[in-house]
């Protein structure tokens, strides 16, 4: 997103604020949506990711009223909620867009960032359903401004520790740690290498201009709140327990190969080998991708985006029809120049592709992608271009 687009978001949200509540805001703040260059499903495996903050943003404006309450607005959802910040804050039966909210309030409280009431509008251009992480952005945000708010700064990674636990507990969805962190910690024109067992992170450069982020968006929706997710990460856990490990990152290739007759039976057939066999081989590509940018080896970091498609299709079969076109199309594409790599990024089930392209090449390649996913699939597909963005912070 260009400056002018930032600023055109913010300048909405002040607006759309003055409206609200009647006059300005005291505070704004931001936080980035993310795009996962590498390393699926492997997060909750204690391995690595390596993820990017997108100039995609959830802005929140607010000031503090000196009630017992927020009053939020979301004009992502036309709706209003309040919470109390001095009662009960249990979470509901029933998730939506407040159950993040809520979440990220009562776990920035728990963590001794008390405030009195306050109004807040939210609003956000990162895209809903679409793998690129809009609710650990709204988390994020919504902890932002609880330390403004309070005058209390979360050291380290308390901050998207906190923002994960809201997640877990409020919106009942067992995520990793890696939305979170990219999104609070991200830094400009660096992709984050998180080692997900010891949550450190390490920024890796990804400054070359002649190297630019497409995101294409197919357009299929997916919830991650069904069986799918669940279901991957149980057969991930009971894979490891068979193979005497806590977390399948501590099993080499050469190990899970050798025991592979352990992951077998009747009842899942060879399920459980494979799930095991995408997230110890994605560890291996991801640390592979993140030398080879160092290095500037492009042909490196290529293969391996696109093995790593490879195996969320048939391994981890998290992909879907539109989503394999798309690579496709960026594979054909790449054979003549432009395309570095491409594959499938977060969740799965739908959502968007990640591609590294030539930048002077943006304007061509987006248009066969346009071309190509609607004489494919009859779909029309929405794209753009990234930089690595900064993470969370106080306008």
């Amino acid at each position: 997103m260009s400056d002018r687009l930032f600023d055109e978001l913010v300048e909405e949200t002040k607006r759309l604020y003055q409206e609200k509540f009647g006059s300005a805001p005291e505070i704004l703040v931001a936080a980035p949506g993310r795009v996962n260059l590498i390393g699926e499903h492997t997060d909750y495996n204690g391995g690595y990711v390596f993820p990017m903050a997108i100039e995609r943003y959830t802005i929140v404006a607010a000031s503090k009223t000196g009630a017992s309450e927020a009053t939020i607005y979301s004009n992502n959802t036309r709706a209003t909620a309040k919470f109390s910040l001095t009662g009960d804050m249990t979470p509901p039966e029933k998730v939506d867009w407040t159950s993040y909210v809520q979440g990220s309030i009562a776990c920035s409280i728990e963590k001794g960032a008390k405030t009195t009431g306050f109004n807040a509008v939210i609003n956000s251009n990162v895209p809903l359903g679409g793998g690129l992480s809009s609710s650990a952005s709204l988390e994020v945000s919504i902890a932002t401004l609880m330390e403004e708010l309070s005058g209390v700064k979360f050291p380290g990674t308390v901050k998207p520790l906190l923002c994960q636990k809201a997640e877990h507990v409020f919106a009942k969805m067992a995520c990793g740690i890696m939305d979170q962190f990219i999104s609070a910690l991200g830094v400009k024109d660096c992709a984050m290498l998180l080692d997900c067992r010891s949550c450190e992170p390490k920024m890796i450069p990804l400054s070359d201009p002649n190297v630019s982020v497409l995101i294409t968006n197919s357009n299929v929706k997916h919830s991650l709140t069904g069986s799918e997710y669940p279901e991957r990460r149980a057969s991930c856990e009971e894979a490891a327990r068979r193979l005497g490990a806590s977390l399948l990152r501590e099993i080499s290739m050469e190990t899970l190969l050798a025991s592979k007759d352990k992951l077998i039976d009747e009842v899942n057939g060879d399920r459980l080998f494979r799930r095991a066999r995408h997230a110890i081989g994605e560890d291996v590509r991801t640390l592979k991708m993140a030398d080879a940018l160092v290095a500037g080896d492009w042909d490196t970091v290529g293969e391996q985006m696109y093995a790593s498609h490879d195996s969320l299709r048939d391994d981890y079969e998290v992909s879907c029809v539109e989503i394999d076109a798309l690579v496709e199309i960026a594979r054909e594409i790449g054979k003549s120049g432009g395309v570095i790599g491409s594959r499938i990024t977060g969740g799965g089930f739908g959502g968007c592709t990640v591609s590294l392209v030539q930048t002077d090449k943006i304007d061509e390649i987006t248009q066969k992608y346009r071309d190509e996913y609607k004489k494919r699939t009859g779909n029309d597909a929405t794209i753009f271009a990234t930089r690595p963005a900064q993470g969370a912070r106080v306008l």
